[in-house]
């Protein structure tokens, strides 16, 4: 008998808390209540939504530098049809516009060249011969030609000798406006034949890796 008096009890105590708590829910808040009215509710959602919506909102486009050729450019392989000299390759961008000469072949693509030219020669540039034959004809030729550094690199090919310089692009036909480029010219020497090389773009553009792609192509055939 005294186990079933203290379970209803129990049981009786459990009935008036319940009872107190329906009675306090269902009264309305007074003036010093800590309980959030529904207008500031809805202000702390739209705050935190605002969050979720600035957190998914994508970053900006990348912009490079104008001239910086893309890094998924693609290269093909090129070799002259007809000139003085053909038995040479290297690899040139795909899709840039080609013109032909006779012994001079350009590829252009807005703001950046490939020029490659053949010739005859009786011996193999040096850095002297280069610097006082050539840097001078380029003075002459290039309009505010400047910054002239001869060197010796070492490419697939060989030993070459290498011209880096600073000129003025010619006037652009539809904005007239004119450009400061930045060239890297390449002699390649063999049995008599020069190929020369030059690669040239906006003198800010970086364009390190499709030169030395370019420039590790030649090849002798």
């Amino acid at each position: 008998m005294a186990l079933h008096a203290r379970t209803a009890a129990a049981v009786a105590g459990l009935t008036m808390i319940a009872a107190a708590a329906v009675s306090c829910s269902g009264s309305q808040p007074h003036s010093g209540s800590a309980s959030t009215p529904p207008a500031a509710a809805y202000s702390h959602f739209t705050a935190h939504s605002g969050n979720r919506q600035n957190n998914s909102t994508p970053a900006p486009t990348e912009t490079n530098p104008p001239g910086d050729i893309p890094d998924n450019q693609a290269y093909v392989p090129y070799q002259p049809a007809s000139g003085t000299f053909t038995g040479f390759t290297l690899k040139v961008p795909e899709g840039w516009a080609r013109t032909v000469g006779h012994d001079t072949t350009q590829f252009t693509d807005k703001l950046n060249t490939v020029q490659i030219t053949a010739t005859s020669a009786s011996a193999a540039p040096t850095v002297a011969s280069v610097t006082s034959t050539v840097v001078p004809q380029l003075h002459n030729q290039m309009p505010k030609f400047a910054s002239p550094k001869v060197s010796e690199v070492d490419r697939h090919a060989g030993r070459v000798v290498l011209l880096t310089y600073q000129a003025d692009s010619a006037k652009n036909p539809v904005t007239g406006k004119v450009a400061r480029d930045a060239f890297e010219r390449y002699a390649y020497y063999r049995a008599g034949h020069e190929v020369d090389v030059t690669l040239s773009g906006p003198v800010n553009a970086d364009n390190v890796d499709p030169w030395r792609t370019i420039s590790d192509s030649f090849a002798w055939r």
